[in-house]
């Protein structure tokens, strides 16, 4: 009779384990779904905003350079723009409005684009895909009839369309 009781106990240990080993075998799975919404955020820094223009002769060109960086964090495959926009006419020789300028623009980094300056809407300089920071340069180059100093106020900007 006494291996009845060392039985007994044998039997259930053997239970014991064979219950937690069946809980540790067993496996929880579940889904979870995530749904991230990416603000658009962009930064510019430019070297200057007003370009000045040294004409030496009349008919002759002058050229000026801005440089910039533009940081931009957007969804993926999004796209940036940068463009320029004239604040007001250019102020020629004598701080006196000429409309006999013409003014255009070339890049020098990815994605940056030449053009002319258009004096009464933005003109797009650069575009992007997705997020980033870039660099460049971009040089403004003017032609007028009258040799003295011109100067043309700028607006840059940085957008996610």
């Amino acid at each position: 009779m006494r291996t009845l009781p060392a039985i007994s106990a044998c039997l259930a240990v053997v239970l014991t384990l064979a219950v937690s080993q069946a809980h540790a075998a067993e496996t929880a799975t579940s889904s979870v779904s995530v749904n991230v919404q990416i603000a658009s955020r962009t930064s510019l820094k430019v070297s200057t905003d007003v370009i000045r223009f040294e004409v030496l002769e009349p008919g002759d060109a002058a050229g000026a350079s801005v440089d910039f960086t533009a940081g931009a964090r957007v969804p993926s495959g999004a796209g940036v723009v940068l463009t320029i926009e004239p604040l007001r006419h250019v102020d020629g020789p004598g701080g006196a409005a000429d409309v006999e300028t013409s003014i255009t623009f070339d890049g020098d980094g990815e994605g940056l684009v030449g053009g002319r300056l258009d004096p009464e809407r933005p003109t797009v300089a650069g575009r992007w895909q997705g997020s980033g920071l870039r660099q460049g340069r971009l040089f403004f180059t003017i032609r007028a009839n009258a040799a003295g100093t011109y100067m043309l106020p700028l607006q840059f900007v940085l957008s996610t369309p």
